[in-house]
């Protein structure tokens, strides 16, 4: 089975569809994206679709295979054409793409952890007004 992601207006996805293998195939049996495609546009009379892989997250594949689009495309994500992947939204505007991860980071890197007696009771949120992480009660 493959997936795709519907594209709508500036690239945002706005359905994931499953395809079957025989309707990814091209005539030497092999799976061929252009075909998968093309399936999916005849049937839906819609132009715009990406293959994506469930397996792929934050630019590494879970199974050890070759990772695909960054991430698997979810509804409201966004294709990111310029770099191939499938990205959230921007969480906010001090933040920067990191494309081999296909992920938002603030500009002073991740959240710190929190310690194990903590992880009940606190976590850590970004606040951009000062550019810092902020340990709140949850």
């Amino acid at each position: 089975m493959a997936h795709y992601a519907k594209l709508g207006a500036n690239n945002k996805v706005i359905s994931v569809e499953v395809v079957a293998d025989k309707d990814c195939q091209n005539a030497d049996g092999i799976e061929d994206e252009e075909v998968g495609r093309q399936f999916l546009e005849r049937i839906h009379s819609w132009p715009l679709w990406k293959k994506t892989s469930y397996n792929t997250v934050g630019g590494q594949h879970s199974a050890g295979g070759t990772p695909l689009r960054g991430n698997y495309a979810g509804i409201g994500m966004s294709y990111d054409e310029d770099n191939d992947i499938f990205i959230s939204k921007k969480p906010y505007a001090s933040w920067t793409l990191n494309v081999a991860e296909a992920r938002w980071q603030s500009p002073i890197g991740d959240a710190p952890e929190i310690s194990e007696d903590e992880k009940e009771t606190h976590k850590y949120e970004w606040n951009e007004s000062t550019g810092a992480w902020d340990k709140v009660t949850k």
